[in-house]
């Protein structure tokens, strides 16, 4: 069974192509750049042979997705001979909401339901929503299924997401804590229980997303009990230009005295805060540690204050789990960040997480323990693989339903 699945941002896709069976396959995966712009790119790379990239004008999802088809099917850089072969296609959906705990088959109720979630989502859904609807059109009465972000996290009891504000805004305007990266957080749980030999359902885990946007869950017998990111992912970690948790106090008292509109707050914690806000010198984690090692003490504060709020986040939640086996390090910075990993996880003996210095160094884009043999809990970084879950979950739906 050949399964397709995207990811839909505002100007760009992400695919991956799987044959599913015993093991899922990947068969081709690439990246839709600068959707919207006359020198948009497409990166094609199908396994097994050369990588293929094109820049040519990509004004819309549809035009993208179109291009897509015609790099799996191509006679020379394809790997289906035609799209009819794809039996379904997963998608990424960042927000659904308190009705859906689980991926679903998109019917136009679901459509309408994520429609509904815009205002929860509003940089994210309406793209997630322009790949359903594109594929819609280029193949029709394909079954699609949706894979929510937010799925993972409705296990949550109310004292978790719920907000100390008038409750007639969550009753009128289901303002609480939805969280997010639930997909990724779901994956490497399961990923390390395999690892360390263990069953998930007797595992207490803190599981770290650290990439330009990151977050922190809390997993107790296979189930999210808190996440740090809230009703937006602007909540909890610092992230590359988003502020993470800060006083609302704040926020007020600079818009009186910038003169700031909401659109002009939204900007500031959204786009110019975070490593940027604090460093001024780049949001990217790479370029603040070329900075820090040439002694830019701004460049230090900024990875300081990023990894003292990780370290936060996992003391808290081993304290409302009342106990921790596990600490996962994934995403961008997590899989990659050897110097924030150790930065984060030394100096956490009382938890009983005794770290290996010499295990972690130099390690990257690997699945690898990083504390010491006799270490109570066990430090794992684990290469996340979101489209491999919305594959399985998409594999699943089609066997139930067809």
């Amino acid at each position: 069974m050949i399964i397709l699945v995207l990811n839909c941002g505002s100007s760009s896709i992400k695919y991956q192509l799987f044959k599913m069976g015993e093991k899922a396959e990947v068969i081709a995966r690439g990246l839709v750049e600068r959707i919207g712009f006359t020198d948009a790119v497409i990166s094609h790379i199908p396994t097994g042979k050369d990588k293929f990239k094109n820049i040519t004008p990509i004004m819309d999802h549809t035009t993208g997705i179109n291009l897509i088809v015609d790099a799996l099917v191509s006679k020379d850089h394809g790997v289906i001979k035609k799209i009819e072969e794809v039996s379904a296609v997963g998608h990424r959906v960042v927000q659904g909401g308190e009705k859906y705990m689980e991926s679903v088959l998109i019917t136009k109720e679901v459509i309408q339901d994520i429609e509904a979630c815009i205002d929860l989502a509003p940089l994210h859904n309406p793209a997630n929503l322009k790949g359903i609807i594109s594929i819609e059109s280029l193949i029709h009465g394909i079954p699609q299924i949706a894979v929510f972000d937010t799925s993972f996290h409705q296990s949550m009891p109310p004292h978790a997401y719920m907000y100390a504000i008038p409750r007639e805004y969550y009753e009128k305007y289901g303002v609480r804590k939805y969280g997010f990266h639930g997909t990724s957080h779901k994956y490497v749980y399961k990923k390390a229980s395999e690892i360390m030999g263990r069953d998930t359902r007797e595992m207490k885990v803190v599981s770290c997303h650290l990439g330009n946007g990151a977050s922190v869950t809390a997993i107790e017998h296979g189930r999210s009990m808190d996440t740090s990111m809230g009703f937006t992912p602007v909540d909890g970690l610092i992230m590359g230009t988003r502020t993470g948790d800060i006083d609302p106090g704040v926020l007020l008292y600079l818009a009186d005295k910038e003169h700031l509109s909401l659109k002009g707050i939204s900007n500031m914690i959204n786009k110019r805060s975070g490593m940027m806000g604090i460093s001024e010198i780049s949001s990217d984690m790479r370029d603040l540690e070329l900075a820090y090692y040439e002694g830019n003490e701004r460049a230090n504060l900024a990875l300081t204050m990023f990894a003292y709020r990780v370290k936060k986040f996992i003391g808290a939640y081993a304290a409302i789990m009342n106990g921790l086996d596990c600490v996962i390090f994934t995403g961008g910075i997590g899989e990659n960040d050897f110097n924030i990993r150790r930065m984060i996880a030394q100096n956490m003996d009382y938890l009983g997480l005794d770290f290996d210095e010499t295990q972690n160094h130099g390690v990257k884009g690997e699945d690898k323990v990083i504390s010491k043999p006799d270490s109570k809990v066990t430090a794992l970084v684990v290469k996340t693989n979101e489209e491999l879950v919305i594959a399985s979950d998409t594999y699943k739906i089609l066997e139930k339903c067809f």
